[in-house]
């Protein structure tokens, strides 16, 4: 049975390639720049080019540790869709000293 594919993106090019996975080869390059490719899990779905929004907001999921792999459950669970939800899941972890990985992921901020 072949390999199932996972997705890796482009921040510069805002792209998505879904490509299957293989960990003797780490490092992806981007086709259309050239620059190194990051790994975002099987479950991920990538916004439209042009929603800068939405790509600034994955750029700060991606920069914190947040990736899209799937669990047993079903998918990878909560993940913010605006920066205003970034914004006040990070005031909560900086008021709480909770990791900002840990923090992200979640669905309700006290």
């Amino acid at each position: 049975m072949p390999a199932g594919k996972t997705s890796y993106v482009c921040l510069p090019c805002r792209a998505s390639y879904k490509q299957p996975y293989d960990g003797d080869r780490p490092v992806r390059i981007c086709p259309r720049c050239a620059s190194p490719l990051i790994h975002v899990g099987s479950a991920f779905a990538a916004p439209r080019r042009r929603d800068t929004a939405a790509w600034r907001t994955l750029s700060v999921l991606l920069h914190a540790g947040v990736r899209f792999h799937k669990s047993c459950c079903g998918g990878p669970g909560y993940r913010p869709r605006t920066l205003r939800e970034v914004r006040e899941r990070m005031a909560y972890a900086r008021r709480t000293g909770e990791p900002f990985a840990r923090a992200l992921r979640r669905h309700d901020v006290p």
